[in-house]
């Protein structure tokens, strides 16, 4: 993909996902029926894992970072407030 198609997909994944509003509910989509989407204790593969959410969880994003090309938010569970971390922005929608 060239480097103005990535920068043009950067910027729709931007707006759709994580466009600086916070507080927005977003569910799970895209793990797999056998697969979690990782919460980790921070934006990036190279932070350990908090624990592993199924699609359809819900969540509330708080905000969102670019690390390393990849669009991470932070986000926690909507039904424990407490439990918060960061998932992959490829893997939200919108409920």
């Amino acid at each position: 993909m060239s480097r103005q198609k990535l920068a043009i997909f950067g910027a729709l994944l931007l707006a759709a996902g994580c466009s600086g509003v916070t507080g927005g509910r977003t569910v799970v989509k895209g793990a797999g029926p056998d697969e979690l989407l990782k919460l980790r204790y921070g934006p990036g593969l190279g932070y350990k894992v908090k624990l592993g959410l199924p699609d359809g969880t819900v969540l509330v994003r708080r905000d969102c970072v670019t690390e390393l090309g990849q669009l991470w938010c932070r986000v926690s569970l909507a039904d424990a407030p407490a439990v918060t971390g960061y998932v992959s922005a490829d893997y939200l929608t919108a409920p």
